[in-house]
C-alpha cells in the first residue's frame, strides 16, 4: 500500500477525517470530492482530513486521487496494489486515520454531503461513540432505489434488528461517524460489505453509545447512470443476510429446532389419538395393558408406517438443531466475554 502525508493542525478545533473508498469510481470521483471540499469548507469549526482509498481500481480512480491530492492540502490517497474490497478498504483508511471523528461515506453521494454535518452535530452533542445514518427510521427518505432492491434491504435490516435484538432500523449502511479512538481499537474481521454490521456488533458488545438520525438515500444518479449491477445488488443482499447470523446465531438453530419439534409433537399426537381409537378393539389372550397397547401400536404402525418414521425423523433433526442452538450460545458468551477483556487489554497497552 502507498500514501501520501499531511500534517495535522496544531489548535483547539478537532480534526475529522472523511473517509472515502473508491473502486473504479473515474468517472464520478473528482466532481464528488470537489462537492465534500465545497462543503466542508463552510464548517470551520472542524480541521479536515479526507483520505480517499483506491482499492485497486483497473481504472483512471488512483491517477485522479492523487491529481485531487495535488490540488486538496487535506486529501491523502491510500492506495492498494490489488482490489481488497470494501471491508479492507473501511480499514485500511480507520488505521490511517489521525481524525478526533471519522465519517465514512459513499463515494456516490447517495447520502448528500448534509449528512456529514448532521452526523458530527449528533456525535458532539450526544457523546456518543457511533452515529448511524438511517433511511428506514422514522423520518428517513428512501429516493428513486429500485422495488426490489428496498424491499430486500428492508426485510434484511428488519432480520438484522432481530436477531441483534436492538432498535436500530439500519444495520448495512456504510454512511457513519466514529469517535475516532473507539474506530481504531476495534478489531474487524470481515473483508466486504458485512464489515457495516460486524461494527455495530462489537460495538455492543464492548457496550458503546450508538445513535441512529433520519437520512436521505437517493439513487436518481445511480438509475440513470447504471452504476449498480443486479450481480452486486445480490451480493450485497446474500452478504448482509449471512451478516445477521453474527449477531445470535443460536436464535437460528433454536427457532428451527423448535419448530421441527413442534411438527414432530403434531405427529405423535396423531398417533395418540389412533392408539386410543384402536385401543379398545384389541383383543389378546393376556389381560395385560402393555399387551393390548403393544398390538395397537402395531396395528397404527401397520396402516401408516411414515408416520412413525417421519415422526422419529423429526425427532432427531430437532434435537440436533436444538443441541446446536446452545453450544452457540455458549460459545458466543465466551467470544463476546474474551472480545471485551482483549478490547480492554489493547487499549491499556496503546494508553
Amino acid at each position: 500500500m502507498q500514501t501520501n502525508t499531511n500534517p495535522i493542525p496544531n489548535d483547539e478545533k478537532k480534526l475529522v477525517s472523511i473517509i472515502l473508498p473508491a473502486y473504479n469510481e473515474a468517472i464520478i470521483l473528482s466532481k464528488s470530492v470537489e462537492t465534500i471540499c465545497q462543503y466542508i469548507q463552510n464548517l470551520t469549526q472542524y480541521h479536515w482530513e479526507i483520505l480517499i482509498v483506491n482499492d485497486g481500481s483497473k481504472d483512471n480512480t488512483g491517477a485522479i486521487a492523487n491529481e485531487l491530492a495535488q490540488k486538496y492540502p487535506i486529501i491523502r490517497v491510500l492506495h492498494h496494489v490489488v482490489n481488497l474490497n470494501l471491508g479492507n478498504a473501511l480499514k485500511t483508511g480507520f488505521a490511517n486515520s489521525k481524525g478526533d471523528y471519522v465519517v465514512t461515506l459513499d463515494i456516490d453521494l447517495s447520502y448528500s454531503v448534509e449528512h456529514i454535518g448532521m452526523l458530527l452535530d449528533t456525535i458532539e452533542t450526544t457523546c456518543s461513540d457511533m452515529v448511524l445514518a438511517s433511511p428506514y427510521m422514522k423520518g428517513g427518505k428512501v429516493t428513486a432505489v429500485p422495488f426490489f432492491r428496498k424491499v430486500m434491504s428492508r426485510m434484511v435490516n428488519k432480520l438484522m434488528g432481530f436477531a441483534a435484538q436492538e432498535k436500530y432500523h439500519t444495520f448495512t449502511s456504510m454512511v457513519r461517524a466514529y469517535k475516532g479512538d473507539f474506530i481504531r481499537s476495534l478489531n474487524l474481521k470481515t473483508k466486504n460489505f458485512e464489515i457495516s454490521p460486524e461494527i455495530i456488533y462489537k460495538a455492543m458488545i464492548l457496550r458503546a453509545r450508538i445513535i441512529e438520525i433520519p437520512a436521505h438515500l437517493d439513487w436518481s444518479f445511480q438509475n440513470k447512470s447504471g452504476r449498480m449491477s443486479g450481480l452486486r445488488v445480490f451480493q450485497e443482499i446474500f452478504s448482509s443476510l449471512m451478516a445477521s447470523f453474527i449477531f445470535r446465531p443460536y436464535i437460528y438453530f433454536i427457532g428451527a429446532g423448535a419448530f421441527l419439534f413442534f411438527v414432530f409433537l403434531y405427529v405423535l399426537t396423531w398417533i395418540i389419538i389412533n392408539v386410543y381409537k384402536i385401543y379398545p378393539t384389541i383383543v389378546v389372550s393376556s389381560s395385560y395393558f402393555d399387551d393390548r397397547f403393544s398390538m395397537a401400536v402395531a396395528k397404527v404402525f401397520s396402516q401408516r408406517p411414515h408416520a412413525f418414521f417421519i415422526g422419529g425423523f423429526l425427532l432427531i433433526v430437532a434435537l440436533q438443531f436444538l443441541s446446536m442452538g446452545f453450544l452457540s450460545l455458549q460459545n458466543k458468551r465466551y467470544f463476546e466475554e474474551s472480545f471485551h477483556i482483549n478490547t480492554s487489554i489493547l487499549k491499556k497497552i496503546k494508553n
